[in-house]
């Protein structure tokens, strides 16, 4: 087996790779419940790229052959149902895993000095995710699947002067049909995969350089003993690897449930209209996307249209989602953890959790001018969140922070 070890090392560093990145990767020793997100997104995403495997074995990009070939997976393909169903919650998993992800660094800074390259590779890859997301909402070809294509690349039209061959260009013909369903199908199955698993090690890589934040936002490399290691670290393997199983096991267990007992959730996974074949003749009573899509799409039918033109909304959907990158350079704070920041912070970010959690359900809803004003006012708290951070990260009072991690 050394043998073998050593003719492997001489050609590729598997061993130098084990022990930076697992065996000799010291990582804080007071991780808590908050870190098993990031493994947990891994587990998902290789979850979908084999579950997506198998389903493009059998699935037909063509507007005459999408729906039913789904229909033929679901009936006809031994354990097609089982494979369907597992990547479509997978799609709502992951995103619960990444907001949940995204919701820990908010809690304990973990964007900040030296990891904004972390969280900025994050972000890219969160809105890579969000294509990718959208891109597979569009294959079955359902009535949600085609009419909530025809309502978002049609935003696009709003674009100043190049707005009309844009569109065109996105679709490849003047309507949603036959060339959108094969481009939307060839970037959900190779363009934006490779994107995400090269986003997704450098990420790691990033991560890695600089070394894991933790609860009270502590370096832990500024506290090592005489051999170098870290007094507060100890190595990602075998004590956090084995750590993670448990999230695993908790998440399998949840998400079996899921799959087994409730895979549509009552619309909010797999909606009602997209088991209907797509009709270009008739319209859903209510277009929306699916949940994770709609905080952003609540966003852009908040902002009204200007001289008949939405590009106003589609300014400020895009805006949404571009202001989480400037993130790092928004908070003045001088500590990371929520553990011991000023109350304006914490109030702050208790307001903005509500505002997008908010601005989701409203995104679901049909219009209205009730929802409409209440879509407005959440849209002013979410943007006000990082427009006054500067200030309300730079008053208040702070605690004092350890100069080594307290162990809970």
């Amino acid at each position: 087996m050394d043998n073998n070890k050593n003719w492997i090392d001489q050609r590729f560093p598997l061993t130098k790779v084990w022990n930076e990145h697992l065996a000799e990767y010291y990582t804080p020793r007071n991780f808590n419940f908050w870190y098993f997100f990031g493994s947990l997104a891994m587990l998902v995403l290789v979850m979908q790229i084999v579950t997506g495997i198998f389903l493009t074995m059998h699935f037909k990009p063509d507007s005459a052959s999408a729906f039913a070939s789904v229909e033929y997976i679901m009936r006809d393909v031994n354990w097609g149902w089982l494979i369907r169903y597992l990547h479509s919650t997978g799609a709502s998993a992951f995103f619960i895993v990444i907001y949940l992800h995204m919701y820990r660094g908010l809690l304990y800074g973990s964007y900040k000095s030296p990891r904004e390259l972390i969280w900025i590779l994050g972000m890219i890859l969160y809105i890579a995710l969000m294509a990718e997301a959208f891109m597979g909402y569009v294959l079955p070809w359902g009535q949600m699947s085609y009419w909530g294509a025809q309502v978002i690349i049609s935003l696009f039209g709003s674009v100043p002067y190049i707005g009309h061959d844009l569109l065109i260009w996105i679709l490849g013909d003047y309507a949603v049909g036959d060339p959108a369903l094969n481009r939307f199908f060839s970037l959900h199955v190779i363009a934006l995969p490779l994107i995400l698993v090269i986003l997704v090690f450098l990420h790691i890589v990033a991560l890695h350089t600089v070394g894991s934040n933790n609860p009270d936002g502590v370096e832990i490399k500024k506290n090592k003993d005489k051999d170098g290691i870290p007094k507060d670290g100890i190595p990602f393997h075998p004590y956090y690897s084995v750590k993670d199983i448990v999230g695993v096991v908790v998440f399998l267990m949840l998400f079996s449930a899921v799959v087994f007992f409730a895979p549509a959730m009552n619309g909010y996974f797999l909606e009602h209209a997209n088991f209907i074949e797509a009709n270009p003749l008739k319209t859903p009573d209510h277009i929306a996307p699916l949940w994770y899509l709609t905080p952003f799409y609540s966003v852009l039918r908040a902002i009204p249209p200007m001289f008949g033109s939405q590009f106003p909304g589609v300014v400020g959907m895009f805006a949404a989602l571009l202001i989480l990158l400037a993130l790092p350079w928004l908070d003045r704070s001088k500590v990371k953890s929520i553990r011991y920041r000023s109350a304006p912070y914490k109030y702050a970010l208790g307001i903005f959790v509500i505002s997008f959690v908010y601005l989701g359900y409203l995104g679901m809803q049909p219009v209205t001018p009730t929802n409409a004003l209440l879509a407005r006012v959440f849209t002013v708290l979410y943007f006000g969140f990082f427009i006054l951070m500067p200030w309300f990260t730079s008053i208040g009072k702070t605690k004092q922070v350890p100069e080594r991690v307290t162990g809970k």
